[in-house]
């Protein structure tokens, strides 16, 4: 049997350096993710560009996502939900030092068009 776990266990008490990175589950085509952001954010002119689609929700906190092709960054809220193209390239222009911001990311491969 699977052991129970909760995202909402082990987070850090104060900010720190770097987010943290937690794998929930891989299979073939698919890997879940937990992130942890204490005001961090995309080093400047860096851009996400991924070979894999990514969905991504935001359990607490917020942020500030901006999508290469969009002239503003879209503000995420606890409950928002994105999903991302693969290629389409992105980043997260702030998160705020003051408060702990929870994503869930569902990585999954691109779909391919059957013949």
């Amino acid at each position: 049997m699977t052991p129970l776990a909760n995202l909402f266990t082990e987070l850090p008490a104060a900010p720190v350096a770097a987010e943290q990175f937690a794998a929930l589950l891989a299979r073939p085509g698919l890997r879940i993710e937990r992130i942890v952001s204490t005001g961090q954010c995309s080093p400047p002119d860096f851009w996400y560009d991924q070979a894999e689609g990514e969905w991504v929700l935001l359990l607490q906190g917020e942020a500030k996502l901006r999508l290469a092709d969009e002239a503003e960054a879209r503000h995420l809220k606890a409950g928002d939900f994105l999903d991302i193209a693969a290629h389409c390239r992105h980043r997260v222009d702030w998160t705020p030092v003051d408060q702990t911001t929870i994503w869930l990311a569902v990585f999954y491969a691109p779909q391919t068009d059957a013949p």
